[in-house]
């Protein structure tokens, strides 16, 4: 090795106790410009360290530890919760084999943290700091033939989605973490309130966390309907905030707001969430999120939807449909949209007479 590189820094500098020399060895054997505190055992022997060597120092008393099988912390005391997850990952990430290729010959991600340790990396406030949790969950393609090992618990998918970077981390994406951590609680205050963040807070539309949730298996659980239904609930106020935000400072005519539609002595035709009776222009927002995905009842919602469009159309009702990641994402495109569409009112026949009514 290499004596005349670059100092250690503070965090790996030996300390002055009776295991100062021990410290002094350990990082003389793997100094670098910047020793990071977690090597995995193939790292160590890049840097020309025997495994032997490396146990001796993680011996009690000694400056390291081994806190999963081929993965060493450079210091003593407890390992932060950053740490826990790199150590996770570093552990479920070793060399994929190549049967583990695709078809396409592509190598899919290594792995992924999820469950409640990715949702506290995503910034969740209802998910415990990553410190606090006994295991960290992380994803790994079914092929891969590791096992869980002390706080690593493994999950294996047929579809490993494609990792987010947050912080240095690799971790699943919101929706998939949420499935994931729906699946190992019981608490359904717990499982309300991380669904609800999620949607409150921005992090995803409830469609993609529902489709996680019914590929899951989940919807069968009493607790997860409920809390589906608190999701929902707070993804449509949370629509129906940014479309009331847009009219606004798009400067719109103000509508009517969430009424119903209906013929003069005859049956209804469906409620809209604005409705500009002058132009005849109707918003209306789909905070639809399928239960089971490719269901009979999605499909009747969906064709039941198409119906009542196709028939204000024909009665010259102008519909725009929005859906919550178009408002969230690009509020200014959509109030474009609507602007556009009253604005070819003018050009137009005049729709048919209809009764508006408080929704």
């Amino acid at each position: 090795m290499n004596n005349n590189s670059a100092p250690l820094s503070p965090s790996h500098r030996p300390g002055c106790d009776a295991h100062g020399a021990h410290a002094a060895a350990a990082h003389a054997d793997v100094a670098d410009a910047a020793v990071p505190d977690l090597l995995t055992a193939a790292q160590l022997r890049e840097r020309g360290l025997t495994s032997a060597r490396a146990a001796a120092y993680c011996r009690p008393g000694g400056p390291w530890q081994h806190l999963l099988p081929g993965v060493y912390l450079l210091h003593r005391g407890p390992a932060s919760g950053q740490e826990r997850l790199r150590a996770a990952l570093l552990y479920a990430g070793r060399a994929v084999p190549a049967q583990s290729r695709g078809t396409s010959g592509a190598v899919p991600p290594a792995a992924a943290v999820t469950g409640l340790a990715a949702l506290a990396v995503h910034g969740f406030e209802s998910a415990p700091p990553a410190a606090s949790l006994d295991a960290v969950d992380v994803l790994v393609p079914r092929t891969r033939r590791l096992r869980s090992a002390g706080f690593a618990r493994l999950i294996r998918t047929a579809a490993m989605p494609e990792p987010e970077r947050v912080g240095g981390i690799a971790v699943a994406p919101v929706a998939r973490a949420l499935a994931d951590a729906v699946a190992a609680l019981a608490d359904a205050g717990r499982v309300r309130l991380l669904l609800t963040e999620a949607v409150r807070d921005g992090y995803c539309e409830p469609g993609p966390v529902v489709k996680e949730l019914a590929e899951a298996r989940l919807l069968s659980r009493p607790h997860v309907v409920g809390a589906v239904d608190a999701l929902l609930a707070e993804g449509r106020a949370r629509a129906e905030e940014r479309l009331y935000a847009l009219v606004r400072q798009g400067g719109l005519p103000e509508p009517l707001w969430n009424v119903e539609l209906r013929l003069p002595g005859g049956p209804c035709l469906g409620g809209v969430d604005a409705f500009w009776p002058e132009q005849g222009v109707a918003v209306e927002l789909d905070t639809r999120a399928p239960r089971f995905c490719g269901s009979f009842d999605d499909d009747a919602r969906w064709e039941a939807c198409a119906a009542k469009r196709e028939h204000l159309e024909r009665l010259g009702i102008t519909v725009v449909h929005l859906t919550p990641k178009k408002l969230r994402e690009t509020p200014g495109q959509q109030a474009t949209v609507v602007r556009t569409a009253l604005t070819a009112a003018a050009e137009r026949e005049p729709a048919a007479y209809l009764v508006v009514l408080p929704r």
